[in-house]
């Protein structure tokens, strides 16, 4: 820690003691004197007697204007350096937790896993590199609700969207009111914060508003919508009983609705993108890391502490010796005069 002096231009009141005492007029004290001499009012007037300093006793009273003049000057200790990061972003992500969710068109590790699942777990390691972003999360199905605000605490984020389980929130699709709550929870964060990260594999189905009245609403909040369809292009349906006789190729994802999710994107000064597989998912959410970049240190402060008063409590406490002494002083002159009266 160093020391600073916010105002250091107090120093050029240092000599002002030394100019009043050469400016200030000298002072006259009356003789006393038993013997009167003729004219001696006049010879008093004629010769003004100036004191001479005492630096003996001049000293204490000098150290205490030194440390009136430095508490005056407002002392500040200044620590070392630390990082400040930048305004963090508010980034709130609504997932699709509707039936749909539950078709098993994904692949992870050679094996077919549902949509959900593979979201999880690309979303995962997403969250882990948000450092110094705010996250909340919202699920919807037929209805949309609030799983966690926006909080530094992504350990809990994570382990929340972990939890989540299809049609928790019913086995619809309300794409508008999740907007919507999410515009509801962004709307008092800082403006070029705003983002929503919202991944559905169908088309609005519920809900009380619609999803293009919601874009419009998060357009004029200012909050920017990244939209990701999931679900493959095609999967083979298995015949009878399970059996590839009969088995077809089908398209699972001919309920999305990219046409809308565009719209709701580009309203909204976001991107759409299309996740047909894990791999592809990834992708996005690299890509998302490169648009809605994490907060980084931009700038470097120092702390700043005021130290003022020790400086003003040394003189007043010097001020206070000063005085015990005086007065201790004239004390013991008067108990020997005491003593020898009768």
């Amino acid at each position: 820690m160093s020391l600073e002096l916010e105002w250091p231009w107090i120093w050029v009141l240092l000599p002002l003691p030394l100019l009043v005492y050469w400016l200030a007029p000298a002072v006259q004290r009356p003789l006393q004197s038993g013997i009167q001499l003729p004219h001696q009012q006049q010879v008093v007037a004629s010769a003004p007697i100036r004191l001479r300093p005492r630096w003996g006793r001049l000293a204490p009273l000098l150290l205490v204007w030194l440390l009136l003049l430095l508490a005056s000057s407002r002392p500040v200790g200044v620590g070392e350096a630390i990082p400040m990061p930048t305004l963090a972003r508010d980034l709130m992500l609504a997932i699709d937790l509707s039936g749909s969710m539950q078709t098993r068109d994904m692949q992870v590790a050679g094996q077919p896993v549902d949509r959900l699942s593979a979201v999880k777990r690309v979303m995962q390691p997403f969250i882990a590199r948000r450092e110094g972003d705010r996250l909340g999360l919202i699920l919807f199905g037929s209805q949309a609700y609030l799983q966690s605000p926006l909080s530094f605490d992504r350990k809990s984020i994570s382990i929340l969207l972990d939890e989540t389980q299809i049609a928790m929130a019913g086995r619809e699709t309300s794409i508008g009111d999740a907007i919507g709550l999410a515009v509801k929870r962004l709307r008092d964060r800082p403006a070029s914060s705003r983002v929503l990260i919202l991944v559905t594999d169908g088309a609005n189905t519920a809900g009380e508003i619609s999803p293009l009245q919601a874009a419009q609403l998060a357009q004029r909040e200012k909050v920017r919508i990244y939209t990701i369809g999931v679900g493959a292009d095609e999967m083979i349906q298995p015949g009878i009983f399970g059996s590839s006789f009969g088995a077809r190729r089908v398209n699972p994802s001919s309920d999305l609705d990219e046409k809308g999710l565009t719209e709701i994107a580009e309203l909204t000064g976001g991107h759409y993108f299309r996740a047909r597989n894990p791999e592809q998912l990834e992708q996005i959410y690299r890509q998302l890391d490169t648009l809605e970049p994490v907060a980084q240190e931009a700038q470097r402060v120092r702390p700043h502490r005021s130290l003022f008063h020790l400086p003003l409590g040394a003189a007043m406490g010097l001020v206070l010796l000063l005085w015990l002494g005086r007065l201790i002083g004239q004390l013991g002159q008067r108990l020997p005069q005491q003593e020898r009266m009768p």
